[in-house]
């Protein structure tokens, strides 16, 4: 039997139904809810053919084990997109260099960062995430939900041993760059336009020492006023869409 994952609330279900809807097997909405919004998303499904049945809020709490669902889940299919680093890495190979752009994460803990941090992926035209097996946030319905879609186009990709990753990129011509707070350079004034990897590490911890010391260069983002430090989702950010800044 195919895995399946529940995706809650509208952005994780629409944006599911908008890229594989035939992996969608049902949704439940709360009832009562007769606005124009919950209207459009059950005709689209029902259009696609997918089965749309009514549960109360009880039943929804129950079936999004207590996430925010916004009165809409549905049960999918789990995707099967690429799971490992060689077979991503011999794809991209088959692309222009612009797609050979990837994202490391050296600690993530966090859902709802990990979730964030796939929606800007997506958006920032991120062909995949690396991460450890250990100490590292599964991909689970809280990071569904938060990524609105980017977990459903962005492959989630964990390994061993991060720092033998960086080496495999680095034999396959990426420049692997880590963001740290204490390094000299601007990531502002770094050349992010060929094949490319950021680092970003756990919020608080960084980067660990061995990753840091396996990386080309590290940059920091620059700062003004009186914080030490961003959200690692919202560095991921500022990081991912100066690389498209560039590479655009």
């Amino acid at each position: 039997m195919a895995q399946t994952v529940k995706l809650c609330g509208f952005h994780a279900v629409r944006a599911r139904l908008r890229v594989a809807a035939t992996t969608i097997e049902e949704v439940w909405v709360e009832p009562s809810r007769k606005d124009q919004r919950i209207k459009a998303l059950v005709d689209e499904l029902q259009k696609a053919g997918i089965a749309v049945k009514t549960a109360d809020m009880a039943r929804l709490d129950a079936l999004s084990a207590g996430q925010r669902h916004q009165g809409v889940v549905a049960v999918a299919q789990a995707r099967q997109m690429v799971d490992d680093l060689p077979t991503l890495l011999e794809q991209l190979d088959q692309q222009p260099v612009g797609s050979r752009f990837l994202l490391f994460l050296d600690g993530v803990t966090d859902p709802h960062n990990l979730g964030a941090i796939l929606r800007t992926a997506d958006a920032a035209g991120v062909a995949g995430v690396v991460a450890p097996k250990d100490h590292s946030a599964p991909l689970n319905e809280v990071v569904m939900r938060v990524a609105a879609g980017g977990a459903d186009r962005v492959p989630y990709i964990q390994v061993t041993n991060l720092s033998r990753a960086i080496e495999q990129v680095q034999d396959a011509g990426y420049q692997v760059y880590g963001l740290d707070g204490e390094a000299e350079q601007s990531l502002f004034k770094a050349d992010l336009k060929g094949a490319l990897v950021l680092v970003m590490g756990a919020e608080g911890d960084g980067i660990r020492r061995l990753v840091k010391s396996h990386c080309d260069a590290l940059y920091r983002l620059p700062m003004k006023g009186g914080v030490e430090s961003l959200n690692v989702s919202v560095a991921t950010g500022v990081a991912c869409f100066e690389a498209l800044r560039q590479r655009s």
